[in-house]
């Protein structure tokens, strides 16, 4: 007859296959804890699969809320806030390099300070300014627009505010303001033009490289890196970059008027840049401080950006951001289960 199942306690008629062989009550405890952590391997997975549903939906509405709100407004925050009939103060930033393809186009800037202008809510405007320069063409694009508008718009107040950096172009815009705030140890000035060239024929010859550019007149490869430079050549382009200079001075000098403290003997206009301390001492600039102490000596505590946003931008930005939390969530979820309960604070 089977003795079915083995018991534990009982003696074995071979003491070899007794000691060879585990109690049976250890056998039982490695499979209970294996099917444990099989069980417990199990529920991971579908936490974890419930976690990137719930992202997946998540990202959805975010889209979906996004591309909502793109259609339904003009993309631009200042369309949005425009309505607000609270005094408030206009903030249009220029911010980066000033090209025509940059956040500090001619366009783009142009678009907020109209808007800017426009609003009867905004009580005076502020000009954010960080940026080391760019095209002299999209610079004096924006002077002009700040000049028109404040001209068309009557008695509101234009301030610029120079932040880490206004030089050549940037300061070329903050000029056109009525008054100028910077830090002190911002960087102001360079009013000067610049065309950088370079002699590169030691260079081409070490290389083995011939020059073989072909022209249809004969100026046609001025500034050529491979072709010596004449001083016929060097006095026409001197002679550009001077009459763009000239522009630059007559703004400056039109925006600044007598508040330049000897310009000729302290070479203001030599392409020289200050600290933002130096700066008010020579009177390239008015005060030191930011919006935040312009809002003080306007007595206005509300300030609202004008400046057109980018629907795809703040899509992605709002995908980044929202992953970003989400992913650290379950992280932090995943870790506290892991290394168990405690009685210390938690930030969830």
């Amino acid at each position: 007859m089977s003795d079915w199942p083995p018991k534990p306690n009982a003696s074995s008629s071979s003491p070899n296959e007794t000691q060879s062989r585990p109690p049976a009550g250890k056998e039982w405890e490695v499979i209970q804890n294996t099917l444990l952590a099989n069980v417990e391997e199990q529920r991971r997975s579908r936490r974890w699969s419930l976690v990137f549903k719930g992202l997946t939906f998540l990202y959805l509405g975010v889209v979906l809320i996004l591309l909502v709100k793109s259609c339904t407004s003009t993309g631009s925050e200042s369309s949005v806030m425009g309505g607000i009939s609270d005094d408030h103060i206009a903030v249009v930033e220029v911010y980066g390099a000033i090209a025509a393809d940059s956040d500090a186009s001619a366009e783009r800037v142009g678009k907020a300070l109209k808007e800017a202008f426009d609003s009867s809510s905004a009580k005076a405007v502020v000009i954010k300014i960080n940026s080391p320069g760019g095209s002299p063409v999209q610079s004096d694009e924006i002077w002009k627009q700040i000049r028109n508008y404040q001209e068309q718009a009557g008695a509101k107040k234009v301030y610029a505010v120079i932040e880490d950096i206004g030089a050549s172009g940037a300061y070329y815009v903050a000029s056109a303001a009525d008054e100028i705030y910077v830090n002190p140890s911002s960087l102001v000035g360079s009013i000067g033009v610049i065309m950088p060239n370079y002699d590169l024929r030691g260079l081409a010859d070490k290389l083995g490289v011939k020059d073989r550019t072909l022209t249809a007149g004969d100026n046609k490869n001025l500034l050529s890196f491979t072709a010596p430079i004449s001083d016929q050549d060097k006095a026409h382009v001197m002679s550009v970059l001077d009459n763009v200079h000239a522009h630059f001075i007559n703004a400056v000098q039109t925006g600044r008027g007598d508040k330049l403290v000897d310009p000729v003997g302290n070479e203001l206009f030599s392409g020289l840049f200050w600290s933002g301390d130096q700066a008010i001492l020579l009177g390239l600039a008015d005060k030191p401080g930011g919006l935040t102490e312009i809002k003080k000596d306007l007595d206005i505590d509300t300030a609202i950006n004008y400046m057109p946003a980018d629907p795809l931008q703040e899509l992605f930005s709002g995908l980044g951001l929202s992953f970003q939390q989400q992913l650290a969530g379950a992280m932090a979820h995943e870790l506290s289960s892991k290394l168990g309960d405690t009685d210390q604070p938690q930030l969830n």
